[in-house]
């Protein structure tokens, strides 16, 4: 391999990246724009030309698998010896070599894989009984204070800064993350943010041991620079010292990590700290079909903030595909038996079930789809959580619902019964608690209720694919065994499946069909964000699942939770139904003066599936292109008559009278009133006006009066 053939395939974005010359480089690198290839070439080109040695680079990144990646690729390039890993992985490394020097000899301290025992311990201490849910939430806010460089008396007034919801009183979590320190010191352990500060410590306080780490890492390269925390940046300026050879690679519009103290600013500022640096930007998308980049675009274009400052618009590289579906359901539940019936399609129709995705805002909505495409027997594999029923909040639900049976008089209404069982438990229906992992298992235990909603409003079921009515028993007993039967129709073992993931699990990755669920307020944005940069980082997560298709994307929501419920706004995030409820119809009611409105920014809505509809053609007709047609044939071609004739009449083009796809949507619909008209997308009161009589007349078989355009009144 040589530093030309390195170059080779690489479009102009790219070589401008690899052949940079020495110093601070920054790539802005949107979604699917061969970022990694990038950076890899970048190291491989400069190592081929002599410009650097293998061993003295050294490029981190967050996760072992995107490591690995970029070593097999160096490889395939015919550079070895690059050490490439994530920030943990690096420093544990450094931590462990330099331990006798730095702890006199002594070995270095057992690493804690886990914080929930010691934190939970710590907890105690403190009068504060944690369970294994809300040790989870204070290891997180532990660990959150650490990689902000926050110690335990500085928590109060950081977390306050921070907007931070803790598990518990700001006071009491400092309280536990201080007794929390003491209790590694006094068992003689550590945990991963200590060994990064144990490595920035051994660099910064040992002139012997930066020296040997410097002059072996000369040159760095850091990937998903957007997530680097204030702790991981103390490390990297820490190997660095002082120089300036770093490559730095990353998307502000994919930052979505806040909340673990992940930010973009060192991304966003590296140019003006470093003003020598030489700033790429790769836009050019060979991930997604074009459609699918523009919509992408269209979702951060109306992005605000900090991370807008560096927003990216995406060019497709690919073939043209289809647009992208976005459908309305009346709930929840139908919205999950369609996603599993296009599921079950695609499938069919020869897509791997491994190539599908679908994602959605919170773990608790996975169990719609695990029944859904159960019972269609659609494999599918959970990715970053368990199986709904396998959850143990849920699987202890479980056991107190059937506990609850011997006690529950059997007049109680099934959903009370359930609330006060799940209640004796501890959880409380309109409460939800702070923290994450508390938050979540909240959740779970609502979607549970939110079932039994759904059992109860059922006197008669009909389960997917069997004919015939089956009478369901609404007892609490009932509903126990439907949710035995559906955890074991759901634990069915699979090798490959459809996808479930969470809009935060699937970033990195890709898939050639990708379905984005549940876009209801509420959902997405979360009703938890409220600040304007929470809503701001709610808008990247559905950026970052948009981004996740290859050929195929369908976005859609449930008008309701459940069958009869409360009518939700669609995702303010999504262009084509951002505009519903938004403020657009109540302005005028609130003594402000009224916007024209435009069409297109309404919804339109397939008038035989339901769909919303994105294509202007599509729009006109009312209908998705792959639902039958049901023109009339007759009509059409007078229709076709009467405008050649008109057209020649006013010596104009036939399109400026009507478009073909509006003659179409009229031969179609046959509207017989001025509303049905205007409901056409295209036709406007100027057009009713002029051509109006004529196509009433000539929908109702009639000869249009007079010659040329008509003065039409209602």
């Amino acid at each position: 391999m040589t530093a030309e053939r390195v170059l080779a395939g690489l479009d102009p974005d790219q070589r401008r990246a690899v052949t940079a010359p020495a110093g601070p480089v920054c790539i802005l690198a949107g979604a699917g724009t061969g970022k990694t290839r990038a950076i890899t070439h970048r190291i491989a080109y400069r190592t081929l030309r002599g410009e650097i040695s293998a061993r003295h680079v050294l490029a981190v990144t967050f996760t072992a698998r995107a490591a690995a990646e970029m070593r097999a690729r160096l490889t395939g390039l015919g550079v070895s010896r690059v050490q490439a890993r994530t920030f943990h992985a690096a420093a544990l490394r450094q931590v462990r070599y330099f331990a006798p020097r730095l702890l006199e000899g002594r070995a270095m301290p057992e690493l804690v894989e886990s914080k929930a025992r010691l934190v939970a311990l710590a907890a105690n201490r403190v009068g504060v009984r944690a369970d294994r849910t809300a040790a989870r939430d204070l290891a997180g806010e532990i660990e959150w204070a650490k990689s902000s460089l926050v110690e335990p008396g500085e928590y109060v007034v950081a977390a306050a800064k921070a907007l931070r919801e803790p598990p518990y009183e700001a006071a009491k979590v400092a309280e536990i993350f201080g007794a929390y320190e003491s209790l590694k010191r006094r068992q003689g352990v550590i945990d991963f943010e200590d060994m990064l500060r144990a490595a920035v410590w051994g660099i910064e306080e040992h002139p012997d041991v930066a020296e040997q780490v410097r002059s072996q890492y000369r040159h760095f390269v850091v990937d998903e620079y957007q997530d680097v925390n204030p702790l991981q940046q103390r490390l990297l300026e820490a190997w660095l010292g002082g120089r300036d050879d770093i490559t730095v690679v990353g998307d502000a519009s994919q930052t979505i990590y806040s909340f673990t103290g992940a930010t973009s600013s060192y991304l966003v500022d590296f140019p003006r700290q470093r003003r020598e640096a030489v700033v790429v930007r790769l836009v050019r998308d060979y991930r997604s079909t074009p459609q699918v980049v523009g919509l992408a675009n269209a979702v951060i274009k109306q992005a605000r903030g900090t991370e807008a400052k560096l927003r990216l618009e995406l060019i497709g590289q690919r073939p043209p595909g289809a647009e992208p579906d976005l459908k309305i359901f009346p709930d929840e539940p139908a919205e999950a038996v369609a996603v599993a019936r296009r599921c079950r399609d695609l499938i069919s129709a020869g897509t791997p079930a491994s190539e599908i995705a679908v994602l959605f805002r919170t773990n608790a909505q996975s169990e719609a789809y695990e029944k859904a495409l159960a019972e269609l027997e659609v494999p599918y594999v959970i990715r970053g959580a368990e199986r709904f029923f396998e959850r143990t909040e849920i699987r202890q639900a479980m056991i107190a619902l059937r506990s609850a049976v011997r006690s529950t008089p059997g007049e109680t209404p099934l959903v009370q019964a359930v609330v006060e069982a799940l209640s004796a438990t501890g959880w409380a229906r309109d409460r939800p608690p702070p923290g994450g992992a508390q938050r979540e298992q909240w959740e779970a235990l609502a979607a549970l209720v939110a079932l039994a909603e759904d059992y109860a409003r059922s006197p008669d079921l009909l389960p997917l694919g069997q004919a015939g009515a089956v009478q369901v028993d609404l007892s609490l007993s009932g509903f126990c065994e439907e949710l035995s039967r559906r955890a074991e129709q759901q634990h069915a073992p699979t090798v490959e499946g459809v996808t479930l993931a969470s809009l935060h699990s699937a970033k990195g990755l890709e898939w050639d069909a990708v379905f984005l669920v549940g876009l209801a307020e509420g959902t997405l944005p979360t009703t938890y964000a409220k600040t304007p940069e929470q809503i701001e980082e709610e808008r990247r997560l559905l950026y970052v699942g948009v981004t996740r298709a290859r050929q195929w994307l369908w976005l859609s929501y449930g008008q309701s939770r459940s069958p009869g419920g409360r009518a939700r706004r669609p995702c303010r995030f999504l262009p084509q139904l951002g505009q519903r409820g938004n403020g657009l119809e109540k302005a005028g009611e609130r003594g402000v003066s009224r916007k024209p409105v435009n069409r297109r920014n309404l919804v339109v809505s397939c008038r035989i599936c339901g769909g919303t509809l994105l294509a202007g053609a599509d729009r006109k007709l009312g209908r998705c292109p792959t639902c039958p047609s049901d023109i009339d044939e007759e009509l059409y071609e007078r229709l076709l008559a009467w405008r050649a004739a008109t057209a020649a009449e006013q010596k104009v083009p036939a399109y400026v009278v009507f478009t073909d796809a509006t003659i179409v949507a009229i031969a179609e619909r046959r509207p017989g009133a001025p509303p049905e008209l205007l409901a056409i997308a295209g036709i406007g009161p100027r057009k009713l006006g002029q051509y109006g009589a004529a196509v009433f007349a000539l929908v109702s078989g009639d000869t249009p009066p007079g010659d040329g355009p008509e003065n039409f009144e209602n």
